[in-house]
């Protein structure tokens, strides 16, 4: 069970840095702030190069098809990140994340389609309850106790949720080829060369980077440097599970993510308001609780012997 407990570092990593993106959402980038976050990120995933190479000198020693295997993970990341950025700039992180407990039920999809992997109906029935319980969370109250469909946090945590699991099979792949070092190395180098471009070519997001960072430098730096930091712990704990276990069963552990953000976000509103809030009263608290208990059943029964 050793690479439950590693693998659990991975979601608790993300939900922190799910409250600081959200932070800097609504505090640092009222405007552009998507882009600022996402090439920010890739910038910063810069400084893990070198530590990966002295971890592994021989992160050079790798194949062209597995470079580029692994340039395709870069980019999905990047998919990710903007996707999710896109609906975390709508709505509460604690929301949000509830949608990656699609994750596994896209790996199960993929798997199905590509590799010809036969569903079961205990299978089937577990993705039914994941998917029912992400539909809960679909719906929002307003504040006439009307209920809502959230279409701007849906659709972009869709695609997300789709990235990630591609990613995964993929990064799987490639790092039983060769080995986890060398494997997030390409991954990384590809995250920071897909964020060049994006500033080369995409001027709005370029001038908004640009603008945010020369007004708010030092804050901008620190909130960047730790989430970054945050976010590769999370990467490579998740990276050192899939070594030890299917990415599948790992993916279940993604589950605590939502938990883990709940709490984080109930802890900064009570304790902490002026850093961030969420909403925690009954009506608003309960059908996340709702949604996740669900959604982990479905995710428990989908990993079932």
């Amino acid at each position: 069970m050793t690479w439950f407990f590693i693998a659990l570092i991975g979601p608790f990593m993300y939900a922190l840095t799910n409250h600081i993106d959200k932070v800097l959402l609504d505090k640092y980038f009222h405007k552009g702030g998507v882009g600022t976050i996402l090439l920010l990120s890739s910038f910063i995933a810069a400084l893990i190069l070198p530590v990966c190479f002295f971890a592994d000198k021989t992160v050079f020693a790798v194949g062209g098809v597995q470079i580029i295997a692994l340039a395709v993970v870069g980019i999905l990341n990047v998919m990710v990140l903007w996707c999710y950025l896109l609906a975390l700039k709508e709505e509460e992180a604690s929301i949000v994340i509830v949608f990656y407990q699609l994750v596994p039920v896209f790996g199960y999809i993929l798997s199905y389609f590509v590799l010809g992997e036969v569903l079961t109906k205990l299978q089937l029935l577990a993705m039914a309850i994941i998917i029912f319980g992400t539909t809960i969370i679909s719906f929002e109250i307003d504040e006439e106790n009307k209920f809502k469909l959230r279409t701007k946090t849906i659709l972009p945590m869709l695609a997300a949720s789709f990235f990630w699991a591609l990613g995964s099979v993929i990064f799987k792949a490639v790092a039983l080829e060769e080995n986890v070092w060398r494997s997030f190395f390409w991954e990384n180098v590809s995250l920071f060369l897909v964020g060049v471009i994006i500033f080369i070519f995409m001027r709005s997001y370029r001038t908004s980077f640009l603008s945010v960072v020369r007004g708010n430098s030092k804050v901008i730096l620190f909130y960047g440097v730790v989430n970054e930091f945050l976010y590769i712990l999370g990467n490579l704990a998740f990276a050192f599970a899939y070594m030890l276990a299917p990415v599948a069963l790992v993916l279940l552990t993604d589950s605590f993510q939502s938990i883990f953000a709940m709490l984080i976000g109930i802890f900064l509103t009570i304790f902490l308001p002026k850093i961030s809030t969420e909403k925690i009263q009954a009506k608003y608290i309960w059908p996340k609780i709702i949604a996740i208990c669900i959604t982990g059943i479905g995710t428990y029964i989908l990993f079932m012997k």
